[in-house]
């Protein structure tokens, strides 16, 4: 089966951020991905993946979360100093917990001007840490009323203009059903681009599981036989507790 990680801003929510990691441990996880872990201090996040054996997978850029703010400001032109500060604290959490991944957010924009800028700020960011890999990923515009980055041509686009080794696709099943309808014919158009995968049961975002909107099992066996070697963070809000919805796992 793939590495399946566990996201941590919407898993085992009804544990403390820091024993989250032990829950996921016990649960089977090797990886985890927090979106925004700028609250907590490093140091402690740190400790707890290795005390539990865990891996990072990705981090969100920019901080700190944005529950009430920006979703991001990297396609906002105007912003770009900010995007500079931010990514360079993002980067600092990043090295101390390595993150395998940081997922650039492109935040509320639109037109000719935001994709500009968009794109300078990715050219920068790729230039500016070569070794950290870096991802995009579409939002459906009803999660995230106004994201510019809402269309997985539109990305494929930049990825192409930016052109750097260390920027790739983070492909969500969730967004791909609710942008395109067709995840498997997104997947089938744009794999060769993805780093990261995020899963969540479609259309409510719940537990990964085969539904008629989707077969996950399947899904999960094609990325087998096809060699993906990048994580599957399973980023959805539990039915229940989230242990009594794992059996998708198994």
């Amino acid at each position: 089966m793939p590495k399946f990680a566990a996201n941590l801003t919407m898993l085992f929510a009804e544990f403390p951020e820091l024993d989250r990691y032990e829950a996921a441990a016990e649960a089977g996880f090797e990886a985890v991905e927090i979106l925004f872990p700028y609250e907590t201090p490093a140091p402690e996040t740190q400790r707890a993946l290795l005390r539990n054996g865990l891996s990072l997978e990705l981090i969100n850029c920019p901080p700190p979360n944005y529950t009430g703010g920006d979703r991001g400001f990297a396609a906002v032109p105007g912003l770009e100093d900010r995007f500079q500060r931010d990514f360079r604290r993002t980067l600092r959490y990043a090295d101390m917990l390595r993150a395998r991944i940081v997922h650039i957010m492109a935040g509320a924009a639109s037109g000719a001007e935001a994709r500009a800028t968009f794109v300078e700020n990715l050219k920068w960011a790729c230039a500016f840490a070569p070794k950290q890999q870096l991802t995009i990923e579409p939002i459906n515009d009803v999660d995230m009323p106004g994201y510019f980055l809402n269309n997985f041509d539109l990305a494929a686009e930049i990825l192409d203009e930016v052109n750097a080794p260390n920027l790739a696709l983070q492909f969500d099943t969730y967004h791909a059903h609710k942008i395109h309808g067709d995840v498997l014919e997104c997947w089938d158009k744009h794999k060769s681009r993805v780093r990261h995968i995020q899963i969540g049961g479609l259309p409510d975002r719940n537990e990964p599981v085969k539904s008629k909107h989707f077969d996950y099992p399947a899904f999960f066996e094609m990325l087998d036989k096809t060699g993906y070697s990048g994580a599957v963070s399973a980023e959805y809000n539990p039915a229940k507790r989230t242990e009594q919805g794992l059996g998708w796992l198994s």
